[in-house]
């Protein structure tokens, strides 16, 4: 039988997980995606990286993501959608995929955010995950408002869709290691691109 030793210090792998620009998410963590485009920008972040990705959400919801409208963001076949029938039920799946260490990347989606305890029980099993497979399977967690404590950040993401139609307004609101800040996204080749916020263009 393999023995794991666990200690309560953060798991910090060195290489973030990049998404947008020079924009990272520490590997192996719990991140908090808030806002009414906290699942595009979890697209975002799924489509700038490789593997597949764990998609779990209530069964109760109405929002569900549509193929076709992930095609401009990564490939849906890429994704094993998971349905629970309860809240808590979401953080089991998010917790066992993390622990199990056998995709990157996982999302939540959550009708608010869990408490404190929930969330450093994901961390310890992304470090567990980690050990035991190699890789560094980071979570996202998707809540409306945000406020989950505990998170490694809290990023916020709505529709900036005026003059163009493809533009979304993002902030860091919460980082370990980074200020907040602020963006404006927008499509740019195969991808995306940040510039200035709208506050701050001339």
């Amino acid at each position: 039988m393999q023995h794991v030793t666990l200690d309560r210090r953060p798991h910090r792998p060195a290489r973030g997980l990049a998404f947008l620009g020079d924009l990272t998410l520490t590997p192996a963590r719990v991140h908090e995606f808030c806002g009414p485009a906290r699942q595009t920008l979890a697209m975002m972040v799924a489509g700038a990286n490789e593997g597949p990705v764990f998609w779990i959400a209530p069964g109760w919801g109405t929002s569900r993501l549509h193929g076709p409208g992930m095609v401009p963001f990564a490939d849906p076949a890429r994704f094993i959608f998971v349905q629970v029938d309860r809240a808590e039920d979401v953080l089991w799946a998010l917790q066992e995929t993390l622990r199990a260490g056998v995709v990157p990347l996982v999302v939540g989606e959550m009708d608010k955010p869990p408490a404190l305890t929930p969330i450093r029980r994901l961390h310890l099993a992304a470090e567990t995950g980690t050990q035991l497979s190699g890789r560094a399977p980071t979570a996202l967690l998707l809540t409306p408002d945000g406020g989950a404590q505990g998170v490694e950040s809290r990023w916020h993401m709505a529709p900036d869709h005026w003059p163009d139609p493809d533009r979304w307004a993002l902030s860091r609101q919460r980082a370990r290691s980074d200020p907040p800040r602020h963006w404006s996204v927008r499509p740019q080749g195969n991808g995306f691109a940040l510039t200035p916020p709208r506050s701050e263009r001339p």
